[in-house]
């Protein structure tokens, strides 16, 4: 059996309806898992429909991640569903827009806050004792690179996204002996449902060549990127990895942001050198 089989194993996706959450969906089914898709888009649906499409095993569930009584609910669904549980992925996020520091009002600190957070927290909470039944299994949480430093996207986001590496370091020791796994995922710039809007601004002015020029990879990145690395940790393969926070991000995160400029005289310093 491949190391990253899910063959025989429950896993419940946040934030499933697009995006990293529908690749992982689609994905982790078709490494053998059962899933239960949850969003509180009703397109989860189609989630659901194209891994059944495929072959796979998959029923929608419409919630809001940052609800207690729907966390409950959607971990009582996975096991009545499929019989187990064995993976979680609190992946579902919300950026709050894109306001400067002094323009951010509290309460959409409190509404990143309580999706990103205190989402990620419910999660682990409630799912953690029925992943225990099945004798250990994997909690993921998606946090990014902008809750490692400064630069990466707003100040609610960022501080809610920081809270999430402590969060999982936190639950990793909470759950000493279970045998269950908490890590937590660092996307760099990726194209999803969230920043669209971004990705859309960009190309109306000709511009998406910008897009992700800060990484040495120079682009950004794609669901399915993440969503491999989310397979990885949900996996027998990252049996020994606990508690990490594991960048995906084209090399983002090895440096603080630098601009353009900076990158061209790089360039013309590597240039210079083959010259020689």
């Amino acid at each position: 059996m491949s190391m990253f089989s899910l063959a025989g194993k429950t896993a419940i996706i946040t934030g499933a309806a697009s995006g990293i959450g529908r690749a992982s969906a689609i994905l982790f089914a078709q490494a053998g898992a059962s899933v239960l898709a949850c969003d509180r888009d009703a397109a989860v649906e189609k989630t659901a429909e194209t891994i059944a499409a495929g072959g796979g095993k998959a029923h929608a569930f419409t919630m809001d991640a940052g609800s207690e009584a729907d966390v409950k609910a959607a971990v009582a669904e996975a096991v009545a569903a499929f019989g187990r549980l064995d993976i979680a992925f609190a992946n579902a996020g919300i950026t709050g827009g894109l306001p400067e520091f002094f323009e951010t009002t509290a309460e959409t600190w409190a509404d990143v806050l309580r999706v990103n957070l205190i989402g990620p927290f419910l999660a682990i909470k409630h799912a953690a004792p029925e992943i225990m039944k099945s004798s250990g299994g994997s909690i993921i949480c998606t946090a990014s690179v902008a809750g490692l430093r400064y630069g990466a996207g707003p100040v609610a986001y960022s501080a809610s996204k920081a809270g999430v590496i402590n969060l999982v370091q936190n639950a990793c020791q909470s759950l000493v002996g279970t045998n269950v796994r908490v890590n937590a995922i660092c996307p760099g710039l990726t194209e999803t449902g969230m920043t669209k809007p971004l990705y859309d601004q960009v190309r109306a002015v000709g511009k998406e060549d910008r897009i992700g020029q800060l990484n040495p990879l120079q682009r950004g990145g794609e669901p399915e990127e993440i969503a491999a690395m989310a397979l990885f940790l949900a996996s027998p393969a990252s049996s020994y990895v606990n508690g990490q926070a594991i960048p995906v991000d084209g090399g983002l995160s090895t440096s603080h942001p630098v601009s353009t400029a900076t990158q061209k005289a790089t360039k013309m310093a590597l240039d210079a050198l083959k010259d020689d």
